[in-house]
């Protein structure tokens, strides 16, 4: 998830992500699959172990559909708790 392909949609990720927003995360980005797509990630102040789960299976579907699925406007405390979890943006 590196950059960002001119035509993606963009699926704006809430402030909390954490086991009661993985079932709608999952919606979200199943309704968005088979196509280039930005996750905006600005408003992230809270990312759990569920909604992790999900962005990275998210990640591995992409990369089966050989779409490009980027992250952009990461915000701090979500490049800290990627960190923390050992997973590279």
């Amino acid at each position: 998830m590196e950059h960002i392909h001119p035509g993606a949609d963009t699926l704006a990720l809430p402030p909390i992500l954490d086991l009661t927003a993985a079932a709608a995360l999952l919606e979200n980005l199943l309704t968005l699959r088979g196509r280039p797509l930005s996750l905006n990630a600005g408003d992230v102040q809270r990312l759990g172990a569920q909604c992790l789960q999900v962005l990275l299976a998210a990640r591995a579907a992409w990369a089966a559909d050989e779409q490009d699925l980027s992250l952009a406007d990461c915000s701090e405390d979500f490049l800290t708790t990627l960190n923390l979890f050992g997973v590279a943006p």
